[in-house]
């Protein structure tokens, strides 16, 4: 899925980067960051899925893209590590603006890409906004049993056998150090998008109305009947594409 490094700290990191066939005196960039993967080759919400999304948005909207393969992914160098994730997100972002010459830049991801999104754009002033698509609220749960998440990640093949295995408290304090829904208070007033669906059984959609209500001025749109996999529902996509473009005009007529 990859044509593109950037570079997070020490790190070298793949990506998937799209720029529009024209771009005119104000260039817009997006950060998509998908979610965690469900198991060895990633699952539905993995990197694998996005480049599609990401050409969508830079044909149609004229947007230079990123999808960044965060730290232990395929391509990318380092360990995964959800803090570390996080400051692979802002990398991605800083790389749009100064790398790639974009004017603003957004972040909008997927589960657990969501989450990071908002984290992200409330740590750095730059991003614009952000967009969280059936994100969880918190990582309470992983934080809870950090030990099963250890070996899913390393059946998912983002941590190395030995990774953690004497630091593992510094590893964990990564899980309870990042909330969507903290971050979301502190990105008001920037705009922020969350999208659920109703019938998601993998994160409860009262996760989304927890970070819209944080935020205080969320726009928050529930898919009826929609499960958690929203990367594939084109109600979804309509809803992010419709806002990435409001985001534009409404830089454009400023």
């Amino acid at each position: 899925m990859s044509n593109h490094t950037y570079r997070s700290g020490d790190l070298t990191l793949a990506a998937h980067l799209e720029r529009p066939p024209e771009s005119g005196r104000d260039l817009h960039g997006v950060v998509i960051c998908h979610g965690f993967p469900a198991g060895e080759g990633g699952g539905a919400n993995s990197a694998a899925t996005f480049p599609e999304l990401a050409a969508r948005i830079a044909r149609e909207l004229g947007w230079v893209v990123i999808v960044p393969a965060p730290r232990g992914m395929p391509g990318s160098e380092g360990s995964f590590s959800l803090d570390g994730w996080l400051e692979d997100v802002i990398a991605a972002a800083d790389h749009l603006l100064l790398g790639q010459q974009a004017t603003s830049v957004w972040t909008a991801g997927f589960g657990t890409g969501g989450a990071l999104a908002v984290c992200a754009a409330a740590a750095d002033g730059r991003i614009g906004g952000a967009a969280t698509i059936a994100g969880p609220a918190d990582f309470s749960d992983w934080a809870a049993n950090p030990r099963r998440l250890l070996l899913h990640a390393r059946a998912a093949g983002v941590i190395d056998e030995g990774a953690y295995s004497t630091d593992f408290d510094r590893w964990t304090s990564g899980l309870s150090g990042i909330s969507a829904e903290h971050a979301a208070e502190a990105l008001a007033p920037r705009p922020l998008l969350v999208v659920h669906g109703t019938d998601d059984d993998i994160v409860p959609s009262l996760d989304a109305r927890a970070v819209a209500a944080a935020h205080g001025a969320g726009d928050l749109r529930m898919i009826n009947r929609a499960s958690h996999h929203l990367r594939h529902d084109p109600r979804a996509i309509a809803i992010l594409l419709g806002w990435l473009d409001r985001r534009r005009r409404l830089v454009g007529s400023a």
